[in-house]
């Protein structure tokens, strides 16, 4: 059974479409990446997987349960969550801010227990920042602090993750660390990853880390295709999706593995050259 299954989906504002006749799955152990342009309905898409917002049309299933039939509570024990963004504005200490993520296990005039602590270390940990367990959430970097967030979503003990944009504010050692701790996450605990990105080399990286991974375009109110970064994230659909000029190249880092990327070349669609 897929992990999440999304059938006939469609969303709009009024008489206003966002998407329509969207269809997908995702498996155990898969990361879906989903890519296009801003405004294209990727975050709108997100709130309604994650039950925010109410399918105008088709069903989206958790794990074979349909998400129209479950409290936020249920629904947020089968899928977390993980901002591009997240203000800083109080200085809870880190292990608190991870212990949040377990509000759904959590009675409303109830504290968190000796098990809810146990498994907020146990997740700091598993994102390498145990250490910092103690340290001010406000104290820490762009980098550090989307790492709480990955340990908040973990504390949940979903199995699947979604993330928007997750490494969109930081430079490129902590935009590495988020994409390492990821793949080390799904490989070590076949945990589902959902990630919209504005960077298809993302899906690129975790291809090239023999992760399980799919790529939809999101173009025209719907995913336009669906497959593997080797298959979709061509020259020609790079080109259509973000019109722009681009290469795809390969490297060999190894005798058995090479890396793809795509190299952005010029906005101009009518040169095919270095402007």
């Amino acid at each position: 059974m897929a992990k999440v299954f999304v059938q006939g989906a469609g969303f709009g504002y009024g008489s206003q479409d966002v998407f329509n006749e969207i269809n997908c799955k995702i498996d155990s152990g898969e990361i879906f990446c989903i890519v296009g342009p801003n405004g294209c309905g990727k975050t709108t898409f997100i709130d309604c997987l994650l039950g925010i917002l109410k399918l105008n049309e088709g069903d989206i299933f958790l794990e074979g349960q349909n998400i129209k039939t479950m409290t936020p509570g249920e629904i947020a024990k089968l899928i977390s969550y993980v901002p591009q963004l997240h203000e800083k504005t109080f200085p809870y200490l880190v292990k608190e801010i991870v212990m949040m993520g377990r509000a759904a296990y959590t009675g409303w005039f109830s504290s968190p227990s000796k098990e809810d602590s146990e498994i907020a270390e146990s997740v700091l940990d598993m994102v390498g920042l145990g250490d910092f367990k103690n340290k001010p959430y406000t104290q820490l970097s762009g980098g550090e602090g989307q790492l709480v967030m990955i340990a908040r979503a973990l504390a949940q003990k979903a199995s699947v993750i979604v993330m928007d944009e997750p490494t969109a504010h930081l430079d490129f050692r902590h935009e590495m660390k988020v994409l390492e701790t990821i793949v080390k996450l799904v490989k070590d605990t076949r945990l589902s990853v959902i990630m919209a990105t504005h960077f298809p080399n993302h899906a690129f990286y975790f291809e090239n880390n023999r992760i399980p991974t799919s790529v939809a375009l999101m173009s025209d109110m719907t995913f336009s295709q669906i497959g593997s970064p080797s298959n979709v994230l061509s020259e020609a659909n790079i080109k259509k999706l973000y019109n722009i000029n681009a290469k795809v190249v390969s490297y060999p880092i190894s005798s058995d593995t090479e890396l793809k990327q795509i190299i952005p070349i010029n906005s101009n669609i009518d040169s095919g050259t270095i402007a």
